[in-house]
Parts: structure tokens; sequence; C-alpha cells
């Protein structure tokens, strides 16, 4: 599995963008999907995720109401809509999959065997 991330950028404070995560291989339909992030000197932190089926999802408590995720599994990607940013939203993005599991997911970064090259997103004050 090959994993794509893209969207970030550079937006002020309240603003949206969506990032946007292309995966390769069939594995990516039998797998629970996630996005992370990650702050220069920090640990990578679990923001969302969702399970194979579509219908669970979970997220970090900062970004609850504000960030959605959701998959296309015809297309083979999965997407982070992100509204309402803010400055601590400020980090580098990454999609992850975890082909361990498919009704379920994970919140640790150890459980995912695949990751994009991460995307940037900086939100101004």
């Amino acid at each position: 599995v090959q994993l794509q991330a893209s969207g970030g950028g550079l937006v002020q404070a309240g603003g949206s963008l969506r990032l946007s995560c292309a995966a390769s291989g069939r594995t990516f339909r039998s797998a629970a999907m996630g996005w992370f992030r990650q702050v220069l000197g920090k640990e990578r932190e679990f923001v969302a995720a969702m399970a194979w089926s579509g219908g669970r999802t979970d997220y970090v408590d900062s970004v609850k109401g504000r960030f959605t995720i959701s998959r296309d599994n015809a297309k083979n990607t999965m997407y982070l809509q992100m509204n309402s940013l803010k400055p601590e939203d400020t980090a580098v993005y990454y999609c992850a999959a975890d082909t361990g599991r498919i009704l379920t997911f994970a919140k640790s970064a150890y459980e995912y065997d695949y990751w994009g090259q991460g995307t940037q997103v900086t939100v101004s004050s």
C-alpha cells in the first residue's frame, strides 16, 4: 500500500482545508485509516480514525466538531475536512493505514503499518 497525502497549505484562523489521502492497492479497502499530526520536537498525535466499514469514527477532543474524516473506497481515497482552524492546528499531517484492523481502529501511531509522506498545514492568527 502506498499513501499520498495532499491538500495542506497556509490558511487564516477560522478558515478551512480539506486533506486527501490517495491509496494504491486493494488493501486500502480492508484497512482502518487514520490521520495524525506532528509538530517539530513533539510526538506524532492522533487526530482522527475511521474503520474499514466507514461507519465508526473517532477524533481527538481538540478537533471534535471541527474536523470530519471520511473515505471513498471506490476512489481509494480518504479525506479530512478541517473547519474553524486554529493556530494550534498547525502541524504536518500524515495519513496512515492499519491493515491489521477492519471493524475497529487504533489511536496509537505504532499500530499503523503504512504512512503517507505528510502535508504541512499552517494556520495563521
